[in-house]
């Protein structure tokens, strides 16, 4: 657990970050403190894999371009802070920054699946760092309490946006996406080839 009041010489650069959590081994950096994550939830996992779906086909369907990465891929957003988003998009200009190791800079869209040990960074840390990093669309799923929140970066600040019908988020930064919170919070989640398909047709109606 993080102590706010480490000394300056005793933080973690993300030089340092990279070359002690193993690979394979999800972690994140938040102002020099390393938080090493505890094993996802089934539920989580199926989550994130969903998401990770979902984009990565809108993407290949559309032949937009760009790169989706899902866990363990690090963006170096300062010297002290490299935070691992659970899903993240980087759209086709961007993709250049991307390196082996991590990015140089933020993804256009981070996803965070909140899970128990990661609640006060998820809300709280990582959307500081994210929004303090102008990283366009932050995506907080809360499946422990049945909540969903979309953050959009306007002038320099988070806004939350307000779902259509109470259940739609359409996403500005990657035009044409959109998402119906009802399959997120479903258990078991929808299939993931309706859900894409819905997406691609443009349909207004969820898939649960």
């Amino acid at each position: 657990m993080a102590n706010p009041k480490r000394a300056a010489d005793d933080l973690v650069t993300v030089d340092e970050f990279y070359s002690l959590v193993p690979d394979g081994r999800k972690a994140d950096l938040i102002d020099g403190v390393i938080y090493m994550a505890s094993p996802d939830s089934h539920r989580a996992n199926k989550l994130t894999g969903f998401v990770y779906r979902l984009l990565q086909e809108f993407l290949e369907a559309r032949g937009i371009g760009g790169d989706v990465v899902f866990s363990r891929y690090a963006f170096r957003l300062s010297e002290f802070s490299a935070p691992e988003p659970d899903v993240a998009y980087v759209r086709s200009e961007r993709v250049g920054l991307m390196e082996e190791g991590g990015m140089r800079g933020g993804p256009d869209i981070a996803v965070e699946v909140v899970s128990r040990e990661s609640r006060r960074r998820d809300y709280d840390d990582k959307r500081r760092l994210y929004e303090e990093a102008a990283i366009p669309e932050y995506w907080i799923i809360d499946p422990i309490q049945e909540r969903v929140e979309f953050l959009v970066l306007e002038e320099g600040r988070y806004q939350l946006v307000p779902l259509e019908e109470n259940r739609l988020f359409r996403s500005r930064a990657l035009p044409g996406f959109w998402i119906d919170v009802d399959w997120l919070l479903a258990d078991p989640l929808p299939p993931a080839t309706r859900c894409i398909e819905e997406i691609l047709g443009g349909k207004q109606q969820g898939a649960v």
